[in-house]
């Protein structure tokens, strides 16, 4: 343990004791969780930040958006507005978090609404929705799901684990026992029998629970400015030189994604949802124009070109060749049939023991 971290353990003990003091009002009923009538999916993980909410909130909403009228719940961190609000494609990430901005983006038909009280929202969205998929609400306990998905980042999943501030989990571990389904994400694609029974047995889900393991999977580089086409991920080189802005709890799956492509990579990380000013973008530009290679393009991420819808900001990128990188949670065979008809099947017939 790094040692600043270690003089914040005592604040753990104080704040894991309330945690559990408050789960246990929870499930003893002293505090009261709402149910509602419609099916209502929850994604969300014990730790903060990284594990792939967005992108496995984006694969239900690929599986279901065509068949029911559904709407993301978000709380919209980093927001400054406060409420409830509907996510417009025109919306500013300030206004609605960069998340919800980006599923609004890409699912164009979907509704995407933001509030800290996911209960009052849900309350809202009831009336004209048949299915509602909560991003991030695993600890918001005033709200219970009919089906609740729990992430564990593969990368991290060995690790040892404290509780804020020391450490990054929210809850003790054993808080995994309230999930229907466990999603192990960021797994390498050729996941082999072995890996999984090692990852079972630090897991150990319950009997009831289903286990399901996860991989990214990498898109065509899109163009940040209109007037530029599509880039494969093979048109990069060994000479391409790649300026990297990112803002993501977690980026290493993306560094070695590209990688895998070129070791030509200058990297300006910043903290997870961090709103990108004049200055940040200026010292891009400058790493930009300073690089020698022949062939030099900027790359973020999908999330954090929500960010970057500022007019300042897109002055000085406006002549860049600036591209996002889209990625897409995929579950992996053979168990992909059976997560798709559990998560079809409640849709369908919203009623899930717990």
């Amino acid at each position: 343990m790094k040692p600043f971290r270690l003089l914040l353990f005592p604040f753990s003990l104080i704040y894991g004791l309330g945690v559990m003091a408050r789960n246990l009002a929870f499930d003893l009923g002293v505090l009261k969780s709402t149910e509602f009538d419609i099916p209502i999916i929850s994604v969300g993980n014990l730790s903060v930040g990284g594990s792939g909410k967005s992108p496995m909130t984006e694969y239900l909403v690929r599986l279901l958006k065509d068949k029911y009228k559904i709407s993301t719940l978000s709380r919209g961190y980093g927001r400054r507005s406060k409420g409830f609000r509907l996510v417009e494609q025109s919306s500013l990430s300030t206004e609605t978090g960069d998340e919800p901005l980006q599923f609004k983006r890409k699912f164009k038909d979907i509704t995407v609404a933001v509030c800290e009280n996911r209960v009052d929202a849900i309350k809202r969205l009831r009336t004209d929705h048949e299915l509602v998929i909560l991003d991030d609400a695993y600890q918001h306990r005033k709200l219970r799901p009919g089906l609740s998905i729990l992430l564990f980042d593969y990368n991290s999943i060995s690790n040892f684990k404290m509780l804020l501030p020391a450490g990054d989990l929210r809850e003790p571990v054993w808080e995994k026992d309230r999930a229907d389904i466990l999603v192990i994400t960021k797994t390498p694609p050729g996941l082999d029998q072995a890996d999984r029974q090692e990852i079972l047995s630090m897991v150990k889900p319950r009997n009831q629970q289903e286990i399901f393991y996860s991989y990214l999977e990498y898109g065509n580089l899109k163009p940040f400015n209109c007037d530029m086409e599509e880039r494969t991920l093979l048109s990069i080189k060994v000479t391409t030189q790649i300026i990297l802005l990112t803002g993501i709890a977690n980026p290493a799956p993306l560094l070695s994604e590209i990688g895998g492509y070129t070791q030509l990579v200058t990297h300006h990380k910043y903290a997870d949802h961090h709103n990108f000013n004049k200055k940040n973008i200026s010292k891009l530009v400058q790493a930009f124009n300073s690089a020698h290679a022949e062939d030099k393009i900027i790359i973020t991420t999908e999330k954090d070109a929500q960010r970057l819808g500022s007019a300042e900001v897109q002055e000085l990128l406006k002549s860049l060749p600036v591209y996002y990188l889209p990625v897409e949670a995929e579950i992996h065979e053979p168990e992909k049939a059976r997560f798709n008809e559990l998560i079809e099947k409640y849709a369908a017939e919203p009623t899930v023991d717990h």
